[in-house]
């Protein structure tokens, strides 16, 4: 701002394999969403290195950005992003348009997505006809139709209530099981112990990294 400097991030070292379903957690202001921003090539860091699938990430214009984030990356948003007069159809197919896929071919894949998140037939509805499960859902959907490697999902449960957050989560696991790699920023504890690994940040750096415990219910 001006002539004054704010280090947001105060270097990080933090490596996510593939495959992993990471939570990171931290109070307003500790840097999560510049982190997110940075892995998902919103954001350009200053110092360091940042390879995404084994790439190097520098010198990128927006041009390149925006490639790199459509073969690679899928995005989740608290707020849903939806497209509010497009259908959920339209809304899922969005991506394969900016990949160059006919119009036959995005709608046949957009809803065999929309019915593995269970909502095919809501496919022809817009936004404001769905509930906020139903947009999160799509919003799930859309983010995971072009076969990313690496799925950032910023607050996904935060406009939702816990019931459907649940919902959400379970679908997301589902999602990390079938091997995409998550990436999940909540203030949620019991969200966060859905991943397997709890990533806590405060004033910009790392104080805790830790594999999440799953204990055994008995029968």
């Amino acid at each position: 701002m001006g002539k004054t400097s704010l280090h947001v991030l105060k270097g990080l070292d933090l490596e996510v394999k593939e495959g992993e379903f990471i939570a990171i957690m931290g109070a307003s202001g500790s840097g999560k969403s510049t982190l997110l921003n940075i892995l998902g090539l919103l954001d350009i860091h200053d110092d360091g290195s940042y390879y995404l699938n084994d790439q190097l990430i520098e010198n990128l214009n927006e041009k390149k950005a925006a490639v790199l984030r459509n073969r690679f990356l899928g995005f989740i948003f608290q707020s849903f992003n939806l497209i509010s007069y497009k259908n959920a159809l339209e809304n899922v197919a969005l991506p394969l348009y900016y990949q160059g896929m006919k119009r036959s071919e995005r709608n046949k894949k957009a809803l065999f997505y929309l019915e593995k998140v269970g909502l095919k037939d809501r496919a022809y509805h817009l936004p404001n006809e769905l509930s906020g499960g139903e947009k999160q859902r799509v919003a799930v959907a859309r983010a995971i139709v072009s076969n990313p490697k690496v799925i950032l999902a910023d607050e996904p449960t935060g406009a939702l209530d816990s019931k459907t957050s649940e919902g959400v989560m379970k679908l997301l696991r589902q999602i990390n099981e079938e091997g995409m790699t998550l990436i999940v920023i909540t203030h949620e504890e019991d969200i966060a112990n859905m991943s397997d690994r709890i990533i806590r940040l405060k004033d910009g750096i790392i104080v805790s990294d830790k594999k999440v415990i799953k204990r055994k219910i008995k029968k």
